[in-house]
């Protein structure tokens, strides 16, 4: 049996316990937060036995073998070394952390403690990146010349998800004084991963952020609405290969939409997960010059909870891991320095 403890009593932890439910031969054993009623309701919902506010004692149990750190970014780094230190396995959430020198961090103490390490970037679990990939590093496409990656929100124009102008867990994405990196620091990691998990490192990127008007003075009571909401980003990727990738909260008539086209000098991909999350559409072979497209369908493939326990089990580190995450912080860094300085970077190895 593989005993499993959660930092953090919020949704996304909920979400952790449910996917670990799943699991054969896997007990969520604990569960600490520093608000320890919100942990006692948390573990009352999900059948949980332990309830921790004391992150050093809940680690100190010999019979929990792993973690799922599932709490605010700003602390992933505290929580994480804490969890390494103690000889856990850890899934972090993302992002790894909110600059690269923390990230790279913690890759290199999960590194040197030889425990398993991943971190949560969700649409890898969706088959149809996966055989994107499989396509792509089996040559279907032959050599990457271009790349379009896009995440599309809109809740800035939409009130699906609730009024951003009313609602403290949307206001505090649009403010830098609260914590937010814009929308660049909160699902740029999603597309950065998605563009480049199939096609290869990002060497070099050109940066422009913007935070558009939203309200009076560009503030709400407490809430100075200065982070950044579009991401425009043109990259080169190790291969040679050129790309662009983008990011906003104003795609009106997308909910949250992540796209992808893949062009090589003998075929093509695309994927819309808002479409379907098994099926990749491919222009190859004698479909290339009528530039005909069709359907496959990509095979299941096995969830990041799945993926982390049967690290667990084997003692080999499946993708993505420490290293994963700080190489992609890397990048989101140099996005940001790029936007201030209106200048290229080099991505460093």
């Amino acid at each position: 049996m593989i005993r499993i403890a959660i930092i953090g009593a919020g949704s996304m932890a909920g979400e952790h316990a449910k996917h670990y439910g799943r699991i054969e031969g896997v007990e969520v054993v604990a569960v600490c937060d520093r608000d320890y009623p919100k942990a006692q309701a948390f573990a009352e919902r999900h059948g949980i036995a332990d309830v921790y506010q004391d992150l050093d004692a809940m680690l100190a149990r010999d019979d929990i073998h792993a973690v799922s750190n599932v709490t605010p970014d700003g602390v992933h780094k505290a929580t994480s070394l804490a969890a390494i230190a103690a000889g856990k396995h850890i899934l972090c959430e993302k992002p790894l952390a909110t600059n690269a020198e923390d990230a790279h961090e913690m890759a290199a103490a999960a590194q040197a403690a030889k425990v398993i390490n991943m971190v949560n970037l969700s649409y890898r679990d969706a088959p149809a990146i996966q055989h994107a990939r499989a396509l792509i590093t089996g040559g279907a496409i032959g050599t990457v010349r271009h790349v379009d990656a896009s995440y599309r929100q809109s809740w800035l124009v939409s009130n699906a998800w609730g009024r951003w102008d009313e609602d403290s867990q949307w206001l505090w994405r649009l403010s830098e004084a609260h914590g937010s990196k814009g929308v660049l620091g909160d699902v740029g990691v999603h597309i950065v991963d998605f563009a480049s998990f199939p096609v290869g490192d990002i060497t070099r990127v050109n940066c422009e952020l913007t935070c558009f008007d939203k309200a009076p003075d560009n503030r709400i009571g407490d809430y100075v609405l200065d982070a950044n909401d579009t991401a425009l980003m043109r990259v080169r990727f190790a291969n040679g290969a050129m790309g662009t990738i983008q990011a906003t909260r104003w795609a009106t008539g997308h909910h949250n939409s992540l796209t992808l086209s893949v062009h090589g000098d003998k075929g093509a991909i695309r994927l819309d997960l808002d479409a379907s999350k098994d099926d990749v559409q491919v222009c190859l072979n004698d479909d290339v010059h009528p530039a005909r497209w069709s359907t496959v369908k990509a095979p299941p493939t096995p969830s990041i909870y799945q993926r982390f326990i049967e690290s667990i089990r084997t003692g080999e580190n499946d993708q993505p891991d420490f290293a994963r995450g700080a190489a992609i912080q890397t990048v989101l860094d140099a996005c940001f320095v790029s936007s201030q300085e209106d200048r290229s970077l080099a991505i460093a190895s």
